[in-house]
């Protein structure tokens, strides 16, 4: 498996500072990689004891079998990973509450890009780096695969978000996460992480604005964009180019408009 270099945190030694619930429930923190994992994980670690979070790994199949306690509703765990529909997965995560995080696909295949060149990620994807190739056919790459080294868009996403689509498991798009965040007081802030916590069937404080300020804090991520160290971050563009969006419709036709992406 690939190794990605992170920095340590500061979370869990803030994590005391707040009164803590114990869980009723293994809650999973699922997601298609590079659509929001460390975000989402770092505020709900704000309202789990440190002692109920399952943090040895990012859980994904091929260690699944040996880290299936971390879903035992006898010991409930907050867990989190990349976890593709299959069938150990299914049975595995039955008693489970299970949050799914999606990612517009335009955005998806900048921000792939953005990790793979980064020097947080060491995965057989070095040759690329430095400028070696030109940034327009690396985001081909990340749309099409490459050969016996990458999966294609759509075969990540069919298997990591669409398989799942349809069960008990909750589907959660990046970008709301990142708009409640940014208007916190508001009324459909408010709604939202109701409607996240009462799926978890976890309790929400008082102070629960406090706890995801604090969580979402980017410097407490390793992953976010400002924080990965690269050398050629600047010539990857903001917005997706217009033939990439084109390729990205017909190399997953559909796929945005089932994930709620217009």
């Amino acid at each position: 498996m690939p190794r990605i270099i992170a920095k340590q945190d500061s979370l869990n030694d803030i994590n005391g500072n707040f009164e803590q619930h114990a869980l009723e429930f293994p809650v999973f923190l699922n997601s298609v990689p590079k659509c929001g994992s460390h975000l989402v994980r770092n505020v709900f670690r704000m309202f789990v004891p440190v002692a109920e979070q399952y943090d040895s790994v990012f859980i994904q199949i091929p260690v699944l079998e040996q880290h299936r306690n971390a879903f035992n509703p006898n010991q409930p765990r907050l867990s989190w990973g990349h976890l593709l529909f299959a069938d150990d997965a299914a049975i595995y995560l039955k008693h489970t509450r299970h949050i799914l995080l999606v990612r517009d696909p335009y955005n998806w295949v900048l921000a792939r890009a953005r990790f793979f060149l980064s020097d947080n990620f060491q995965g057989g994807l070095e040759h690329l780096k430095n400028g070696n190739a030109a940034i327009d056919e690396i985001l081909n790459m990340m749309i099409f695969g490459i050969y016996q080294k990458v999966p294609a868009l759509q075969e990540i996403f069919e298997n990591n978000a669409l398989a799942w689509m349809g069960t008990k498991a909750k589907i959660v798009k990046y970008e709301d996460v990142l708009s409640h965040i940014k208007n916190i007081e508001s009324d459909a802030t408010d709604l939202f992480f109701k409607d996240l916590f009462d799926h978890c069937g976890m309790v929400r404080p008082d102070d629960w604005r406090e706890r995801v300020r604090i969580g979402s804090d980017r410097k407490q991520s390793a992953t976010a964009r400002e924080n990965l160290d690269m050398a050629t971050e600047k010539l990857i563009p903001d917005v997706l180019p217009d033939m990439q969006k084109k390729l990205v419709n017909v190399a997953a036709p559909g796929l945005r408009e089932i994930l709620g992406y217009k």
